[in-house]
């Protein structure tokens, strides 16, 4: 009991102090810096080696701001909503495979034989945190803000929901270190090119696969309120939206939620779709063939397999991260109706057929 807590404990301050709240810091650098690519111009380069410190001048101007908070707010609530838009994206990481093992320790925090589920559970919090800061801020722009991201993220679940069926039928299987170790013996679910995906008949699930993918992924989009799915922090239109009336490190909270939901998201992708951190590896000994490096190896060797294997899986998880950055600075807003009605007439009825046709091919295969 003792070297489970021990080691519970050393995998949260690891995950989240040593990567995940750097990462979301460094996010925000990285979006700046991208945007500033896209657009040809130069971006954060003052601060530091190529702006390389423009995440830290960023906290300490955050925090020696002035924390105002206006007069005819609801106080709890006001104080409340910005911990809630946080915390859900964090708390998520809990049940995310980020490795096979290090030193003989399993690298998930916490691995429940219902994963997805709690995934899904906890993130459907996170609407909480933007609808209480638009109603207790007590005023028009807020308020429309929260209006508009509860309608948003109720529509989008749906599609994200029943997105990840046709895995789960094809994995039997509601944890996710189990969907990392299916796709490692049978092939990743977006790249079926190794194992026995090899056979031609099992090809025929790419495209339920493929599709489940693109559905889940602009799902993500949608539940993070990234462009072009950004109506509830509509500047154009809201002023800001539910974050108007906050300042200081309550709008800063706000603004590395949104980050952290974006990581989380992609942290999901790369579990369900692209193999967690499973890479293989060509070999040429004894004729061309897939290897890969093991956390599970005696000596060094699993040492130095079980650091690649993280090094892998949050890669993965950057490269994500650009997409969703390169998406941003690419796409339009979308107006709110095209929005409902593209989560509600297009992705709610292809997600739903989706799942019956994985089940026929499965039918048929078996």
């Amino acid at each position: 009991m003792a070297y489970f807590i021990v080691t519970s404990l050393l995998k949260i301050v690891g995950i989240l102090f040593l990567v995940i709240l750097p990462m979301v810091s460094y996010s925000v650098y990285a979006e700046r810096r991208v945007s500033a690519f896209i657009q040809d111009r130069q971006g954060p380069n003052r601060v530091g080696p190529a702006g390389l410190f423009q995440p830290i001048a960023d906290m300490f101007k955050l925090l020696l701001k002035e924390d105002f908070t206006p007069r005819t707010v609801n106080t709890f609530y006001y104080w409340l909503a910005p911990c809630l838009a946080m915390m859900p994206a964090i708390i998520n990481i809990a049940v995310v495979p980020f490795g096979s093992t290090l030193f003989g320790v399993p690298m998930v925090i916490a691995d429940i034989n219902v994963g997805i589920l709690y995934v899904f559970a906890i993130a459907s919090l996170a609407v909480y945190g933007i609808v209480l800061a638009g109603w207790a801020s007590n005023s028009k722009y807020p308020f429309l803000g929260g209006v508009r991201s509860s309608s948003q993220m109720i529509s989008y679940e749906l599609s994200l929901g029943l997105a990840v069926i046709p895995i789960f039928l094809l994995a039997g299987n509601l944890r996710l270190t189990s969907v990392v170790r299916y796709q490692i013996e049978h092939g990743w679910f977006i790249a079926p090119f190794i194992g026995d995906w090899m056979n031609p008949w099992k090809w025929l699930l790419a495209i339920p696969m493929l599709i489940s993918f693109v559905v889940f992924s602009i799902a993500i989009f949608a539940e993070t309120n990234r462009l072009p799915f950004d109506l509830p922090e509509a500047e154009q239109e809201l002023a800001g939206g539910y974050n108007t009336e906050y300042s200081s490190m309550k709008f800063a909270l706000f603004f590395l939620g949104e980050y952290a939901a974006m990581i989380t998201g992609s942290a999901i992708i790369v579990t369900l779709f692209f193999g967690g951190w499973h890479l293989p590896l060509p070999s040429w000994h004894g004729g061309f063939h897939w290897v890969f490096v093991d956390g599970n190896a005696p000596g060094w060797r699993g040492v130095v397999g079980g650091l690649f294997n993280i090094a892998t899986f949050f890669t993965k998880v950057a490269v994500l991260i650009f997409m969703f950055m390169w998406v941003r600075w690419t796409l339009p807003r979308f107006r709110y109706d095209q929005l409902m009605r593209l989560g509600w007439l297009f992705f709610f009825e292809i997600a739903l057929a989706n799942i019956f046709i994985t089940a026929g091919i499965l039918a048929f295969l078996r």
